[in-house]
């Protein structure tokens, strides 16, 4: 399967039979084998993975010392909800090594998810760094730097040893060295892979040995998918879906998953579009072989209070993804 000079059309909105917008994209999928099985669009271009990138930098971390396993290493590697249990697991790995909130330097925000939102409003809540999406990465990034002994204050800045050496476990699970250095929505630096080798990466999560840091993750984040995400997430859906399923999301329309005997694969919708992510990412998972997923490889369109259509996958990436 090839693409073609400009990224493809991935997904289709359909209103009331009229197609009203299209979504562009990448996709880059690999066979237990480690073989291409899918490249469509520019996928050897650098991206920001965005949250994508918070598995591998967990693994940054437990290979410098960092000793979060189950639960708490899942909201480590996870863009939580901001759920009541998600803030205690973020107190807890914080309270481990003798900190508080207060060291924290992930923005205030009100939890990620509106249902959630609305609950901590109605009990009196205000935004706050514990309910921030990314605040069991950065718990994991301060508790990593007491263990050895780096400073937390600047734990954020590019320089800082905790985030050089999340850029080498990048390099080496993406298989590429990062073409650029960017700040993420929470602060923290961000490095820019290829999608092909952000597939690459979770492909080394899924098949690396029993208690190493790469398994450790995966399995944290597959027996805890609702510490990875939330009760209603996609992500969550999905991994409880097809047993042995990674899955971790990224801003501005990524996906990343695999499987566990090594396919592998990873999106990237060129406008930043996440309600196209999960569609797509259902139908390559279906093109490696995984079946049902029925319920989430279409989102409903609503027009007063009512379905009126769908956002589903373009007859352009079907056709790519139908052998012969």
């Amino acid at each position: 399967m090839t693409g073609a000079e400009a990224n493809p059309v991935l997904v289709e909105v359909v209103r009331s039979g009229f197609v009203e917008s299209r979504h562009r994209g990448v996709v880059a999928a690999v066979g237990a084998d480690g073989d291409p099985r899918v490249r469509l669009g520019a996928v050897e271009e650098p991206i920001f993975p965005r949250s994508a990138n918070k598995p591998l930098q967990a693994v940054a971390m437990l290979r410098h010392g960092l000793t979060l396993d189950g639960r708490l290493l899942a909201v480590a590697a996870g863009s939580h909800s901001g759920e009541d249990f998600h803030v205690e697991g973020v107190v807890q790995i914080l309270a481990g090594v003798g900190l508080t909130a207060d060291a924290l330097r992930c923005p205030e925000s009100w939890p990620l998810e509106l249902p959630v939102t609305l609950d901590v409003a109605r009990a009196g809540g205000v935004p706050s760094r514990l309910r921030m999406n990314c605040s069991g990465k950065h718990a994991a990034m301060l508790a990593t730097c007491v263990v050895n002994g780096w400073p937390t204050e600047s734990y954020r800045a590019p320089d800082h040893p905790l985030q050089q050496a999340v850029r080498a476990a990048i390099a080496d699970l993406a298989g590429e060295s990062p073409a650029a250095v960017g700040v993420d929505g929470c602060g923290a630096p961000l490095f820019a892979v290829s999608t092909l080798g952000v597939a690459r990466a979770f492909r080394a999560l899924a098949l690396a040995g029993p208690g190493t840091p790469e398994r450790r993750v995966a399995d944290a984040m597959r027996a805890h998918p609702e510490w990875t995400s939330g009760a209603g997430r996609d992500e969550r859906l999905l991994m409880a879906a097809v047993p042995g399923l990674l899955v971790k999301c990224g801003a501005e329309g990524v996906d990343a998953f695999a499987l566990a005997d090594g396919r592998a694969g990873a999106i990237k919708i060129e406008d930043g579009a996440k309600r196209a992510r999960t569609p797509v990412t259902v139908a390559v998972l279906r093109a490696l072989g995984v079946d049902g997923l029925a319920d989430l490889a279409e989102a409903p369109v609503h027009g007063g209070g009512e379905v009126v259509g769908a956002i589903r996958v373009a007859p352009t990436l079907l056709a790519a993804l139908t052998p012969g």
